[in-house]
């Protein structure tokens, strides 16, 4: 299959020019997009040039368009904003400044531009290119240029990357900064949440979205906001008697605090816009309840990346390089996306359509078509927050007669609770009644069973761990108790929390069905575990927080080691055998290698990256980074490699060792693994429901162990010992990391330069996460 494939070593960029620019709103995330543009732009032989103050700066030229050097994108991956500015420019409007602004890419040679930004900014590019060849003549004509340059720098090639807090753009599942923005928001909220309690105090919390309640939508949803207002669903009339009394009940049944979230471009059906302090007077007005307004404001827009963001715009930036390399003349102008795990390109004016579309069908009160147009994703959101929110009367509930016990086992994971939380609510809206089970297996075989209420998990989301208790103790020891246990609480489905423990306990209550009848029930699997290691599923819950831990403290090191100058840090990651947290955590760290179990590694290996460092260390760059999976190797240990540099390096560097150990489990869940762990849990007890009306105790039911998006057979392969799937799509991340350290290293895009159209993806009907 080797020749089939396509390698970017085949696509050279010498004696091309790539612009890279950041315009209208900054956006966390931005600067590692820019760094991966210019580092792969440099690596395939490219110029790459800054492009200051966005297009202010193409437009006054001089100073403003510098070429990039290597070394000068260092230390950028963790600085939120855009360290090469952004501005609104008025004269980039006019034909007179894009006039100026051909002059000045011509004179450099630039005919790649990378534009990151939101729908404005592309637009505004796609026009420029456009008009590219008008503007040349132009030039030509007032003798600004040669007709000979003019004919060498013929056609300007655009691709695009969207920088936005907002969400707001169709045709990506998430956009630069949105992930970052979320993280500040959810920080807050958390905080508000312990003062409120403090006081029995309701507080109204105002996020950006001018046009898109994305961030509203996903925040309510990540901390179980009491209420949430958006601007694609308006509340029905009479919302405010709806809304004061659902508050009102939720503090007769014992909650201290209410969170209410309004994103700032909410309005009701009738276009009158809701503020916060409306929000707030009418609470005051109609209950009487001690209320607070907090308005977040460009705190959303600060900080340090988060994690996630540095890795898709990483794989933006090295995605749009590549477009740039494979434009013809004819090729449109595209935008870098992300769909799933994979990265995609889709003709930017379709993308800048369908965005325009949203708004129309919103100006238009079209509002059920609105949230459709946002795509799945923001669907998704909004139907789980409505299923988890709006609790119905006792009495309007459909009773189903069925038992469901909820269990976490494995280790504790971030997002746990907010996944129990989830399924217990659900379950119960469903009408079944909802049993927890404390301490694993080894819990249920005790007996340690009891039935779990709707308010029994308020609060519960931004909780770290596992309040439900887990063990890794396998079930194989005690079926016959646990049989017996499910017997006498008569459970008629099990929903099992954790980690490839939880994935090995259901394979081995399977193997038992054939000996016990109280077995034969619908069973299904929420991956949990910070390792990410369970076969079918492409992301598990508490991995994101995991690496958000270990990218936090790559970042302290890293500015220790710049500090000091000239020190190699080696940090030992989690993981098991499983290298993920190693590899994305090295690419979101900016590391300069990553041992992991998956790739094997020799001395040969670590002697040619000790040479590497040697030679970095005479750059401007004096620091080292290298992250080392903990059972990547049995001798290779993190001492060895530790001792091994020490020597190697004596004279040009020293060490430092840093084992992370449970740091990485512990702490409060990410926005995504709150979010992640909600709507997942849902799902699975929707799953439950439906095989409990389909198959009730037929023993006939193929066990599904895994609720994921993949519906392939799971398969042993080295499990047993190793606790690895078969195929991993992050393992197809490792190039970037090593490109983008600056190692020679090959490149599979076989998958890349396809450009999609965006009613294709959407007949697809991807079930975004």
């Amino acid at each position: 299959m080797q020749d089939t494939k396509k390698f970017f070593e085949n696509l050279s960029g010498a004696g091309k020019s790539i612009g890279v620019l950041t315009s209208g709103g900054d956006a966390q995330g931005m600067n590692a997009a820019v760094r991966a543009v210019v580092r792969m732009g440099i690596y395939v032989g490219a110029k790459v040039y800054f492009i200051h103050e966005g297009y202010q700066g193409m437009v006054d030229g001089g100073d403003n368009i510098k070429e990039a050097s290597w070394e000068s994108v260092s230390s950028m991956l963790q600085v939120g904003g855009t360290v090469i500015g952004s501005a609104r420019c008025k004269d980039f409007r006019t034909h007179e400044g894009r006039l100026r602004a051909a002059l000045n890419l011509v004179q450099r040679g630039i005919t790649n531009l990378c534009v990151i930004g939101g729908d404005g900014s592309l637009t505004g590019a796609n026009l420029f290119r456009e008009e590219w060849s008008g503007l040349l003549d132009e030039l030509v004509q007032s003798g600004q240029i040669s007709e000979e340059a003019a004919q060498t720098h013929s056609a300007l090639h655009i691709v695009g990357m969207v920088g936005s807090i907002d969400n707001d753009f169709c045709g990506t599942d998430m956009t630069i900064g949105t992930d970052s923005a979320l993280h500040r928001i959810i920080e807050v909220v958390d905080a508000i949440m312990t003062t409120a309690q403090s006081h029995q105090r309701t507080f109204v919390l105002e996020v950006m979205g001018r046009h898109c309640g994305y961030l509203a939508l996903v925040s309510a949803l990540a901390c179980g906001a009491d209420w949430v207002l958006i601007p694609e669903m308006p509340p029905k009339d009479g919302w405010e008697e709806q809304m004061c009394h659902k508050l009102s009940e939720s503090r007769l049944r014992g909650s201290r605090l209410n969170i209410i979230i309004v994103a700032e471009g909410a309005t009701d059906r009738h276009g009158n816009p809701i503020s916060s302090n409306t929000v707030k007077d009418l609470v005051v007005r109609c209950l009487g309840f001690d209320t607070r307004v907090t308005i977040l404001g460009h705190v959303q827009r600060g900080g340090t990346p988060s994690a996630f963001d540095r890795i898709l715009a990483s794989r933006m930036g090295v995605e749009a390089v590549l477009a740039l390399l494979e434009a013809s003349p004819g090729t449109p102008a595209c935008v870098v996306s992300l769909c799933g795990n994979q990265a995609v390109r889709l003709p930017l004016m379709e993308c800048v359509q369908m965005t325009q579309e949203v708004q129309k069908a919103m100006d238009e009160k079209r509002f059920e078509e609105a949230v459709k147009l946002r795509g799945r994703s923001f669907e998704n959101n909004l139907n789980t927050y409505k299923l988890l929110s709006h609790r119905k009367i006792d009495a309007e509930l459909p009773r189903s007669s069925f038992n469901v016990a909820v269990l976490n086992v494995g280790a504790p994971a971030a997002g746990m609770n907010a996944a129990v939380r989830s399924a217990v609510r659900v379950g119960i809206t469903e009408g079944h009644t909802l049993f927890a089970v404390n301490d694993g297996f080894e819990g249920f075989s005790k007996g340690q069973i009891k039935e779990i209420k709707w308010g029994d998990v308020g609060g519960w989301t931004g909780q770290g761990g596992s309040l439900l208790g887990t063990k890794r103790t396998l079930p194989a020891k005690h079926i016959d108790k646990i049989a017996e246990q499910m017997r006498i609480h008569n459970i008629n489905a099990l929903l099992v929390i954790g980690g490839f423990e939880a994935y090995l306990g259901l394979l081995e209550l399977q193997a038992a069905r054939s000996k016990h009848a109280e077995l034969c029930v619908p069973m299904v699997m929420v991956p949990a575990t910070v390792s990410n290691n369970i076969p079918g599923s492409d992301l598990s819950i508490g991995a994101d927080t995991a690496l958000n831990a270990i990218t936090d403290t790559c970042d302290r090191i890293k500015q220790s080691a710049s500090g000091t100058k000239r020190r190699v840090f080696i940090i030992e990651t989690m993981g098991g055998y499983c290298g993920y947290l190693a590899t994305v955590g090295g690419l979101a760290a900016g590391a300069d290698a990553a041992y992991i179990y998956e790739e094997p590694f020799d001395i040969r290996d670590l002697q040619s990256n000790v040479e590497h460092l040697t030679e970095k260390m005479k750059t401007s760059i004096q620091r080292g980074l290298v992250l080392r999976n903990e059972n990547c190797s049995e001798n290779y240990t993190t001492d060895f490699i530790y001792q091994l540099y020490s020597e190697e390096g004596k004279g040009v560097f020293d060490c430092r060792k840093n084992v992370l150990g449970h740091m990485q489990q512990g702490g409060a869940p990410s926005p995504f693994d709150r979010n992640f762990g909600t709507k997942i849990a849902a799902k699975a007890m929707q799953w439950i429901s439906k095989k409990l009306k389909e198959f009730y105790r037929t023993g006939k039911e193929k066990l599904d162990v895994v609720w994921d998006c993949v519906k392939s057979e799971l398969i042993f392969v080295r499990q047993k010992i190793h606790r690895i799937p078969k195929e991993q799509w992050w393992l197809r991340l490792r190039p970037l990391m090593k490109i983008l350290a600056k190692y020679k290293t090959s490149y599979d895009v076989s998958d890349s330069g396809q450009l999609e159209h965006i009613v294709r993806l959407r007949a697809k009907d991807i079930s975004a996460i």
